[in-house]
């Protein structure tokens, strides 16, 4: 069935794009969707209970987070179907865009609720046009894992894309993140982003390797990072001082010395014995 959103006479929920840093970029259009709901749900009501006073806005509030997603969205749901105007917002950026939301979005669908999105901000994009890498072809991957294994397969999994890679990534995680990257990826050209629309705004472009070197006291802010796509299959065209630095860094993500080596030489391509005596003569 093909519907016209405005036009249709099903409820519709509104999806909107917030802020990710500097607040004179919400749109006229956002705030006269915010005047007109009855409730707005949300990730955090503090932060969203802020945004709102800013724009001299009252309304009542409900948090959508990802430790209530699927109670909270069958309460906005109900709500919906009960006549209330709702829009949902995530605390900075789009909804559902490594935030909370998808879940909501599908509810609604199912209950043959209409979705509609107020534009915005996005983080990945703004990173992606201003870090010099090509913008044609991108992959968005968002978070990578915490745990460090998990994190390693997911990017050895990626290590053959061609399109551009673009991350998130939070300041306590940043240098281990940049290190696997190095390791898994390689020397590729990739930038940091970060404090993006703020006006500590920073690009930091360079190689893989020089960006893992970086003091992470100065990354502060949450960070987009983008990284070139691959060139072609991965191959061992690497020098021993390249290999023995894939080997110590993951020995120091606490893979045992081991266990790294065989990283290595599944990434690479390069024999495994070959790779322990250079590593242990050096």
């Amino acid at each position: 069935m093909r519907e016209l959103n405005f036009e249709s006479k099903k409820p519709l929920l509104y999806l909107v794009a917030t802020p990710i840093g500097n607040m004179q970029e919400v749109s006229p259009r956002t705030i006269e969707t915010l005047k007109e709901v009855g409730l707005v749900a949300c990730e955090d009501t503090r932060v969203t209970g802020k945004f709102l006073a800013m724009l001299g806005i009252s309304k009542p509030l409900v948090s959508l987070r990802e430790h209530n997603e699927v109670s909270a969205s069958n309460e906005i749901v109900a709500k919906i179907l009960n006549g209330t105007k709702v829009a949902y917002m995530s605390d900075a950026g789009y909804p559902c865009i490594s935030d909370p939301g998808s879940r909501l979005v599908k509810l609604a669908l199912q209950n043959d609720i209409n979705i509609t999105a107020i534009s915005g901000p996005n983080a990945a994009l703004n990173a992606l046009v201003a870090s010099g890498l090509c913008e044609d072809h991108f992959y968005f991957h968002g978070f990578l894992d915490a745990k460090e294994s998990v994190k390693l397969e997911e990017l050895r999994k990626l290590a053959n894309r061609e399109e551009t890679l673009i991350f998130y990534e939070a300041p306590h995680r940043i240098q281990k993140t940049l290190n696997a990257m190095f390791t898994i990826l390689g020397n590729r050209k990739a930038c940091i982003a970060r404090e993006l629309t703020k006006k500590h705004e920073e690009y930091i472009r360079g190689s893989l390797e020089e960006l893992s070197q970086i003091d992470p006291e100065t990354l502060k802010g949450e960070m987009v990072i983008i990284v070139e796509g691959s060139l072609g299959e991965i191959k061992p065209d690497i020098n021993n001082d390249e290999i023995i630095q894939m080997v110590k860094n993951l020995v120091n993500m606490g893979l045992t010395t081991k266990d790294a080596i065989k990283k290595v030489a599944e990434t690479t391509n390069i024999n495994k014995n070959y790779i322990y005596k250079i590593y242990h003569v050096n």
